[in-house]
Parts: C-alpha cells; sequence; structure tokens
C-alpha cells in the first residue's frame, strides 16, 4: 500500500510539472514581452503554438512508442522536458524561445499519456479513476500554486529564474519516478495510424470534441492575458495579482473535484447549464 501511495504521487507530481510548465507563461507574459521587446501578443501566440504542437504531436509519438518499456520511454521523454525548460530558461532571443517551447510541447502529451497508462496499471479497478482525476488535478494544483508563485518569482528574480525553478522540481521528479514506476510495463501493439480515425464516422465524437474545444478557447482567451488586464485596465498590484492567480487557479481544482460529483448527479444532462453560466460569466467580463 506504502508503494502504491508513492507512485501516486509521482503521477500526481508529473502532471503539476507539466501544468506548472505550460500555465506559468500566463504569469509571466509581460516580462518575457519586455525582455524580448515583443507586444504582449506576440508573446501570447507561445500559447498557441504550444496547444498545436502538443494536439498533432501526442497521438503519432504515442504509436511509435510500441512495446518498449514505458519507464524507459518516459526517461527519456522527461530528460528532453527538462532539455525544454532549460532552453526557456536560457534563451538569448524570442526565436529560441519558441524552439525551446516546441521542444517543451513535442513530449508533454505523450509524457501524461504514458502516465495515465501506469495509472490504469497499478491502481486496483476500484481507485483507477480516482487516482486518473487526481493526476489531472496536478494541473489544478499547478494553477493554485505554481502560477502565483512561478509569477512572484518571476517579479521579484526574473522569469528565467521561475523556469530554473521548474528544472530542479524536475529532475527530483525523474529521481522519484526512476526510484518507484514499475520497469517492465509495456503498452500493447500499436495499430495502423489508418486505424485511429474510423472513430470520426461516430457524430457523437464531434460533440465530444468540439464542446471541450469551444470551452477552453473561451477560457483560455482570458486565462492567457489574465495578469496583462489585471495589471493594465483593472490597476491591481502585484501582491494582488499574485492572489488572484491563486484564487483562479483553486477554483479550478474545486472544478476539476466538483466533475466527479456532477456525474453521479446528471452529468452530461446538468452540461448545458454548466455552460449556460459560463457564457454569461464571460460575457460579463
Amino acid at each position: 500500500m506504502k508503494t502504491y501511495r508513492i507512485q501516486s504521487l509521482v503521477l500526481v507530481l508529473i502532471a503539476f510539472a507539466l501544468g506548472f510548465s505550460e500555465f506559468i507563461i500566463v504569469g509571466v507574459l509581460p516580462d518575457i514581452a519586455k525582455t524580448f521587446n515583443e507586444p504582449v501578443t506576440v508573446v501570447g501566440l507561445l500559447v498557441t503554438i504550444f496547444a498545436l504542437v502538443y494536439a498533432f504531436s501526442t497521438p503519432l509519438i504515442t504509436m511509435m512508442i510500441g512495446t518498449r518499456s514505458l519507464l524507459k520511454v518516459e526517461t527519456w521523454l522527461w530528460l528532453v522536458f527538462i532539455l525544454g525548460n532549460v532552453m526557456v530558461m536560457a534563451a538569448p532571443n524570442y526565436l529560441i524561445l519558441v524552439a525551446a517551447r516546441v521542444i517543451t510541447a513535442i513530449v508533454s502529451g505523450v509524457i501524461i499519456s504514458i502516465a495515465t497508462t501506469f495509472a490504469n496499471s497499478l491502481a486496483p479497478l476500484e481507485k483507477r479513476a480516482g487516482l486518473i482525476a487526481w493526476i489531472f488535478s496536478g494541473f489544478s494544483i499547478a494553477s493554485v500554486f505554481g502560477v502565483p508563485v512561478g509569477t512572484w518569482i518571476s517579479m521579484h528574480f526574473g522569469w528565467r529564474t521561475t523556469f530554473g525553478v521548474i528544472v530542479a522540481v524536475s529532475l527530483v521528479i525523474l529521481f522519484l519516478m526512476r526510484g518507484s514506476l514499475p520497469i517492465d510495463l509495456r503498452q500493447g501493439k500499436a495499430q495502423n495510424f489508418s486505424d485511429q480515425f474510423r472513430i470520426f464516422g461516430d457524430r457523437r465524437i464531434y460533440v465530444g470534441m468540439l464542446l471541450p474545444m469551444f470551452n477552453l478557447a473561451a477560457t483560455y482567451t482570458f486565462y492567457t492575458y489574465l495578469r496583462p488586464m489585471l495589471a493594465g485596465p483593472l490597476h491591481f498590484g502585484t501582491g494582488a495579482i499574485t492572489m488572484l492567480l491563486f484564487i483562479y487557479g483553486l477554483m479550478s481544482l474545486f472544478s476539476n473535484q466538483f466533475s466527479g460529483r456532477l456525474v453521479e448527479l446528471g452529468g452530461l444532462h446538468k452540461m448545458p447549464l454548466v455552460y449556460l453560466l459560463q457564457f454569461i460569466g464571460l460575457a460579463l467580463l
């Protein structure tokens, strides 16, 4: 039981580090723009580039894993993830920064996919859903603690120091990963890539994709430029911005955990109300 708890913690920490690296751009956007003398809107494209590379690379690389040891694959991907963040930290210009974020995005989706595979294998049947929920809550935890703390570090010591912290945390996770996860876990042989497109013959797949796509498009348009809006038109001070980012992340974590309860209360039948409330909130913004 103790081993399982350590393994579960490591999987959640993996998601936390990935979320920290992904979301921190939100908190340091103005600082990066100032360093490279680029408009905030141009630097904001780092979010778009990251998402596009993430989306296209994840299924392709996942299929290339084959029957190799997942721990070995995860280790190499994690080393590339660390390298990408080191490149961000040391980037001498904006072009190198973009390249570094691309490298990070290429492996991030595959890393979390393998982490969920570990969860399905390691957790007892009755605990699998809960563990996977906690793994994805690692991203929300990154919003609660990682983004506010990283933003505070960036404001006082520079955004490069923030990415240095991400590198340090990632190295610790690498050590824990190698010491706790089983080396003999492998996935089944990959299917032909063309077979993956058969799911698009079911129109429910389109609904299942479009709902989160439009939801996240609306949310992240606001979230990406949260700090510039708080510091600019709304005139919040440094301390207030850190606290507001913390509250935003805390509510994201609450929402993530509440989703499990929502399933028990009617699941998709309740979603029209959820989207209506979100529409009203965004309209007020």
